[in-house]
C-alpha cells in the first residue's frame, strides 16, 4: 500500500471549473465582464500546461484513473488557491483577506461533489479514523482534505480559529502555513523552480529572521485544539523554529505531530530543504518528511542533471532515506509526498503522474524489505492515527 502525503487532486477540478465560475460572475457583476476575472481564469488553465503538465497534451498529473492505476492507497489531496496567495488586486506581502476562505471552502465542495459522482469501491473522501478504516478495509482509495497556504485562514485571529474549527469539522488533515509568497503568516524558503533562490530573494524581500507572525501563532494554536497537522513545509529556518518552539510551549506532550509534507534532506543549499536539526525535531514529535519529486529541490546538493529513468531517482531517493535514517537512527519519519500537479515541473524521471507510484512502491520494497512499509504508507498512517483518535 502506498501513500502520498502531498498531492493537488483539486488542481484539476479549479482549472475546469475555473471558467464557468468567472462566467457565473461576471453575470451578476450588472452585466458587464470583468476582463480581469477572464485572464484570472484562463491563466491558471495556461499554466496549469505550461509549468505544471508533462507536456502541452499530456493532461493533469493527478486524476481520479491515474491515482488506481499507481494503487495509490491514501492520497492527502491538496487544497490551494494560486490567484489569492498573488493577489493581483494587493500589494505584495499584503495581510490576507476574509473572502478567500469562502473560496477555498468552495473549491472542497467541487472536489467532494466530483468525488461523490465517481464508483465508492475505487475512491471516496475519508474525514476521519473510523471511515479511513473501513475505506482501506474496503480495498478503496482514501481522499482526505489537507490545506496549502496560511493566507486561506483570514485576518483576524478569531476568524482564524473559526476557519481552522471548519477545516476540522471537514477532515482536514494538515495545514501548510507558509507557501510561495509571504502573506504575514509565515515567512516562506524560496521555491519556484524557474527562479534561483537569490534572484527570488531580491523581487521578493522578507525581513531577516522574522518567521511566525501573529497570524500563524494563532493558526498553530488553533491547529492543536482542533488537532489539525502542523506542516512545516516552505517554511524559513525562523519560521520552522517559531513553529517548532510554539508547538513544545502549547503541546508539550507533543500530541499533535508536526510534518514536512513535501521537502527532503538539505543537501544542497536550498533552505526549502531540512537541515540536520531540524530533521531531529521532527522526528521528537514522531513526525514525517515526505520526499517530493521534483527535480529542483529533491536532486539540490546530490546530483547537477536531472534523473532520466526511474533507476536513476531511486539513487537519489535513497541518498535521503539514508541520511534521515542516519540522523534518526530508523525509518520511521520519511515517506513520499509528490507534489504532482503543484508546479514542480520537470518532476523526477520515471515519476510523470500518479499512475507512476505503482514502480515506486514496489522499488521500494525491493531496496528496503520490510521497513518498506513504513515509507511507504506506515508513517503517514502513524501522524493521521496520532490526531484522528
Amino acid at each position: 500500500m502506498l501513500a502520498d502525503l502531498h498531492a493537488h487532486y483539486p488542481m484539476h477540478i479549479v482549472a475546469q471549473d475555473a471558467p464557468r465560475a468567472t462566467i457565473d460572475r461576471m453575470r451578476t457583476a450588472r452585466g458587464r465582464p470583468r476582463l480581469r476575472d477572464k485572464v484570472r481564469a484562463l491563466l491558471l488553465a495556461f499554466l496549469s500546461r505550461l509549468i505544471n503538465n508533462r507536456t502541452w497534451w499530456s493532461g493533469f498529473r493527478v486524476t481520479a484513473p491515474s491515482i488506481r492505476q499507481g494503487s495509490a492507497r491514501i492520497v492527502l489531496s491538496v487544497l490551494y488557491r494560486p490567484f489569492e496567495e498573488m493577489d493581483l488586486e494587493e500589494p505584495y506581502a499584503a495581510a490576507p483577506e476574509p473572502k478567500y476562505f469562502d473560496l477555498l471552502m468552495k473549491d472542497l465542495e467541487r472536489v467532494e461533489a466530483d468525488i461523490a459522482a465517481r464508483d465508492r469501491a475505487e475512491i471516496r473522501i475519508v474525514r476521519n479514523r473510523q471511515e479511513l478504516d473501513q475505506c482501506l478495509a474496503d480495498g478503496a482509495t482514501a481522499m482526505i482534505h489537507c490545506v496549502e497556504g496560511g493566507f486561506h485562514l483570514g485576518d483576524r485571529d478569531d476568524e482564524i480559529e473559526r476557519n481552522v474549527r471548519t477545516l476540522a469539522d471537514k477532515g482536514v488533515a494538515y495545514l501548510t502555513l507558509a507557501h510561495l509568497f509571504f502573506r504575514q503568516v509565515a515567512t516562506n524558503a524560496p521555491a519556484l523552480p524557474f527562479l534561483p533562490d537569490w534572484l527570488y530573494n531580491l523581487v521578493f524581500p522578507q525581513r531577516a529572521g522574522e518567521g511566525l507572525t501573529s497570524r500563524g501563532v494563532a493558526a498553530v494554536r488553533a491547529m492543536v485544539a482542533h488537532r489539525v497537522i502542523v506542516d512545516v513545509s516552505h517554511m524559513r529556518p525562523a519560521a520552522v523554529k517559531d513553529t517548532l518552539d510554539l508547538l513544545d510551549e502549547i503541546d508539550p506532550d507533543r500530541n499533535v505531530p508536526v510534518i514536512s509534507s513535501h521537502a527532503g534532506y538539505r543537501f544542497g543549499s536550498q533552505q526549502y530543504m531540512h537541515d540536520e536539526g531540524q530533521i531531529r525535531r521532527i522526528q521528537a514529535r514522531d513526525g514525517v518528511i515526505g520526499l517530493i519529486m521534483a527535480h529542483h529541490q529533491l536532486n539540490d546538493g546530490v546530483r547537477r542533471t536531472n534523473t532520466s529513468d526511474l533507476g536513476e531517482t531511486m539513487e537519489v531517493i535513497d541518498r535521503h532515506v539514508a541520511k534521515i535514517r542516519e540522523i534518526t537512527g530508523d525509518h520511521r519519519h520519511v515517506a513520499i509526498g509528490t507534489d504532482f500537479d503543484g508546479f514542480i515541473k520537470p518532476t523526477m524521471g520515471g515519476l510523470q503522474s500518479m499512475a507512476d507510484l505503482k514502480p515506486l512502491e514496489d522499488e521500494l520494497r525491493t531496496r528496503y524489505g520490510p521497513d518498506a512499509d513504513l515509507i511507504a504508507s506506515g508513517n503517514v498512517l502513524r501522524v493521521l492515527e496520532k490526531v484522528w483518535t
